[in-house]
């Protein structure tokens, strides 16, 4: 099957979106119990953590922590958005550095400016966007951020997000409540895959898509721990309390190029495996054996495969046991762990 599908249904009563490209899982989103990323509170400061710079805050569900922040006095409130999700047993993780996001625009409160994505190079429908943002923002003074999908939008639909945005912040940011809140829902998955899956895509939403379009065999693989790799061999992916393991194996396959093959298959089909599984953290790879002289080239080819992944991802280096380490930003919970 070629081409992009996105799916919108439900599994085991959730909500959820999948994305398939060329018959592929390339991404997939499910409604949690925990708060969504993007959840707006009104907070209150209850205790700092002396040596992180860091405050313990009050929210309607259940303890944050907001990190690197200065003179806030215990009892004060605050505006706080969630940024991920919480590791069992900790807090909230948010961020007082508010934005306002949907398909097409981004309001920036802290960040006054009209700025419009680096990927749209032509100079007239930079022109055309700019009169738009212009129009639509008068005297506020909020920043805005057009996105790269504006490039293919219809100027009404631009407007029309722009608009729903700067109400929300204003609706937001205008508020004079004295307890903690929730302000505003961060976005659910069916809003998510609209909202960040922008290139070209059919779109199904009739009920069963899941099975109609082999997600749910998608998803059996994902919950397991075996990953199979393009021109065999697989790699095993086994969460930790402390890190995520991932080992590769080079199957059938004894020649002396085996081990850099699977790596380097392991690269390109990792960000992938990570993504549709939810995890994040600390990840550790086990590689196969492979000459020192191809280690560079292994990871030019992770850092292409994790440029177009929308989580963060810091390659943090080979190990003096040769494993190579990443730290990957937590924003979801893992699959696993919500479709027990």
């Amino acid at each position: 099957m070629k081409g992009r599908t996105i799916i919108l249904d439900h599994i085991q009563g959730r909500e959820a979106a999948a994305l398939m490209v060329d018959g592929v899982l390339d991404d997939f989103l499910i409604a949690a119990d925990a708060p969504a990323p993007g959840t707006i509170y009104r907070a209150r400061a209850d205790r700092p953590v002396k040596g992180q710079g860091g405050m313990f805050l009050s929210t309607p569900d259940g303890p944050a922590f907001l990190r690197q922040v200065k003179g806030l006095a215990p009892g004060a409130m605050l505006l706080v958005q969630v940024t991920g999700y919480a590791e069992p047993g900790k807090a909230i993780p948010v961020t007082n550095r508010i934005l306002f996001k949907s398909r097409h625009a981004i309001v920036t409160p802290e960040a006054p400016g009209l700025n419009i994505s680096r990927r749209i190079r032509d100079d007239d429908k930079r022109d055309q966007l700019l009169e738009i943002a212009h129009e639509q923002m008068g005297d506020s003074a909020h920043g805005l951020i057009l996105r790269s999908c504006c490039q293919e939008a219809d100027a009404d639909e631009i407007a029309e997000d722009i608009s729903a945005m700067l109400v929300l912040a204003d609706q937001v940011l205008r508020d004079t409540g004295t307890e903690p809140e929730v302000l505003s829902e961060g976005d659910g998955p069916h809003i998510l895959a609209w909202r960040d899956w922008t290139d070209p895509a059919e779109v199904a939403t009739a009920p069963g898509g899941f099975e109609d379009y082999g997600v749910l065999d998608a998803l059996d693989t994902a919950q397991g721990i075996s990953q199979p790799l393009s021109g065999g061999g697989h790699v095993y992916i086994q969460p930790t309390r402390a890190l995520i393991a991932v080992d590769v194996n080079t199957g059938s396959d004894s020649s002396m190029a085996a081990g850099t093959k699977a790596n380097f298959a392991c690269a390109k089909a990792l960000p992938r495996a990570l993504r549709v599984r939810g995890l994040g953290g600390q990840i550790t790879l086990d590689l196969a054996p492979m000459p020192k002289k191809d280690r560079k080239g292994f990871e030019s080819a992770l850092r292409a495969a994790f440029k177009s992944d929308p989580d963060e991802t810091i390659l943090a280096g080979w190990t003096p046991l040769g494993h190579f380490e990443l730290q990957r930003k937590r924003s979801r919970i893992p699959l696993a762990e919500i479709l027990k």
